[in-house]
């Protein structure tokens, strides 16, 4: 008898503890589910060069599409390194990590070559930039942030992770997966680094794209981290790092 109920308070206890595992799952699930998130952008800043031929076809792109968005003060021109989802609580970790990698990497001595436009397309619209060749430099520097920001990183957002405003209050199905697929649908032989210039009909895009393309250098002024708006503009600036020449 003795035997048998201490096999029956083994049991009992075996079926507490994964009772309070299983509670302790469900706690800590649901409180990563309601932390807050950030989308974000480790971008590297052009040089003046870059910029004003951004602006040129932004300008452009806008005469044909007055509905696109103007590069400004907070749709930056920008390169893409690293799009993630992170835990807002971590962005300071976050910032310390890639301020380590951008430390260890000589990118103000870059001569980047910028070779051609492209497009995103998306139902009768489409999203262009001016592509950069994806030199060896770019490609390693890629790798090493997303080695560095792995541990702060989520898998998914909503929009509340975004720059919203009431003239533009959401955030399109697109944008949220293409943050959350960044790595690895754009990352290693994926990679297509490129300064996103505005948006504009596919028709038109596709003689845009036809035209030739007088290719040119430019150098990196900088880095920063932005939170990510639609469309993945560059919103606002949450960390910046100013590089010597």
């Amino acid at each position: 008898m003795s035997r048998y109920l201490t096999v029956l308070l083994a049991l009992a206890l075996g079926v507490g503890c994964l009772a309070a595992y299983s509670q302790a799952s469900r706690s800590q699930a649901s409180r990563l589910a309601t932390e807050p998130v950030t989308a974000i952008d480790i971008a590297l800043e052009p040089d003046a060069t870059m910029i004003h031929h951004a602006e040129a076809v932004n300008a452009r792109l806008l005469k044909q599409f007055p509905k696109g968005f103007a590069l400004d003060a907070t749709h930056h021109p920008h390169i893409s390194m690293l799009q993630r989802y992170v835990r807002t609580s971590d962005l300071d970790r976050v910032y310390a990590a890639a301020g380590k990698v951008l430390a260890r990497e000589k990118v103000a001595s870059w001569k980047l070559k910028a070779i051609k436009y492209y497009y995103i397309p998306w139902k009768e619209i489409g999203l262009a930039g001016i592509v950069v060749q994806p030199a060896d430099e770019l490609v390693k520097l890629q790798q090493e942030l997303i080695a560095a920001v792995a541990p702060f990183t989520v898998k998914t957002g909503t929009a509340a992770a975004y720059v919203t405003t009431p003239k533009d209050p959401d955030i399109n199905e697109p944008t949220l997966d293409y943050v959350a697929g960044f790595v690895p649908n754009a990352t290693g032989k994926h990679f297509n680094p490129h300064v996103t210039v505005g948006l504009a009909t596919q028709d038109y895009l596709k003689e845009m794209l036809a035209e030739p393309f007088r290719e040119f250098t430019f150098s990196v002024a900088g880095a920063s981290v932005y939170q990510l708006g639609n469309f993945g503009t560059a919103r606002k600036q949450l960390k910046r790092w100013e590089f010597k020449h």
